[in-house]
């Protein structure tokens, strides 16, 4: 495995030359970001305070690192570069003293395919101000910046990966400009794609159908190499933001969800990302039935896959 540059290891991974993937892949990533309507609903105000994370978020999330740490896994986070302002950090230093890698996500949770000021963040359309006659990709680029070097001065972190807040169908396919902008600040591998797919309707439990495009999704969501060279591992379906906050899914059908990605995954060598966001967790799953379910069945496998760091993927 090879480092990314001179400034840290921002994303070195294993490459198919390396070694191919005979096993499955699998990984939990955690987004280190507040989500709208949690802990109850109608909470909107987190959409401009990204990561001003609660109490009950930053235990969930030490939490969620030591049961994963005890059946030997890693959870990947992505930390929101605003979380390195509040007064006591410490929770994410243990996270990364227990060996877990901390990702990049953005310092204010930017949209970096924003064609308009307006879309790039809710925060800059209340404070318009903050970012007032600067180029949309400055402000990314700054965003993206500020975020490896929060990590390292107040946390001694050294920024592992980037993971583009939202994601998209198509990953930064035709978005030439951000994957040099990534590969240029050191990253050599970023998590952006969402593969889309039909969920179903909120409030109606999912139907074999609706589990069976998650499915075709998940085929879709395997690591790829853009053109530019910069590594695509795509976040696979479904995430609990889709599931609990637009669905309304129980905490029972969101497991099924994950136990037929993994197993297919399993089946197939592939590669699952397990994407997930402590601040909906700590709600919907507060006993960490979803990263224990993912860590038993793996275990189970046997030699047939391997629990692993974004990181550590192998891209064939």
């Amino acid at each position: 495995m090879t480092a990314a540059g001179s400034v840290g290891t921002l994303g070195a991974i294993s490459t198919g030359e390396e070694h191919k993937r005979n096993k499955a892949h699998i990984a939990i990533t955690f987004d280190l970001e507040m989500s709208r309507h949690y802990p109850k609903r109608g909470m909107l105000e987190w959409d401009y305070q990204k990561g001003n994370l609660d109490e009950a978020t930053k235990k969930y999330s030490v939490e969620a690192a030591n049961v994963a740490r005890e059946r030997g896994a890693k959870i990947h986070f992505f930390c929101v570069g605003r979380v390195l302002e509040q007064a006591n950090i410490d929770w994410i230093k243990q996270i990364a003293a227990g060996g877990h890698p901390i990702g990049n996500h953005t310092y204010d949770h930017v949209n970096v395919l924003a064609k308009t000021s307006e879309e790039v963040q809710f925060r800059f359309q209340r404070s318009p101000w903050l970012i007032k006659g600067r180029s949309i990709e400055d402000v990314l680029r700054e965003n993206i910046r500020l975020t490896s070097i929060a990590l390292k001065q107040r946390a001694g972190i050294e920024v592992n990966g980037f993971r583009t807040p939202g994601g998209s169908s198509n990953g930064l396919i035709g978005r030439e400009d951000i994957q040099q902008m990534l590969l240029t600040q050191g990253f050599t591998w970023a998590s952006c794609k969402y593969p889309s797919f039909n969920r179903g309707k909120p409030r109606e439990a999912p139907t074999d159908e609706v589990f069976a495009n998650i499915l075709r999704a998940q085929a879709e969501a395997q690591p790829f190499r853009y053109k530019s060279g910069l590594v695509e591992i795509p976040m696979s379906p479904i995430s609990d933001d889709h599931a609990f906050r637009d669905l309304f899914w129980s905490r029972k059908q969101f497991l099924k969800a994950i136990r037929i990605i993994v197993e297919w995954a399993i089946e197939n060598e592939a590669v699952f990302d397990f994407l997930c966001h402590p601040s909906i967790m700590v709600v919907e799953d507060p006993h960490h039935e979803a990263i224990k379910l993912i860590c038993d069945l793996v275990r189970k496998s046997g030699d047939k896959a391997e629990l692993v760091g974004l990181d550590q993927i192998p891209v064939v």
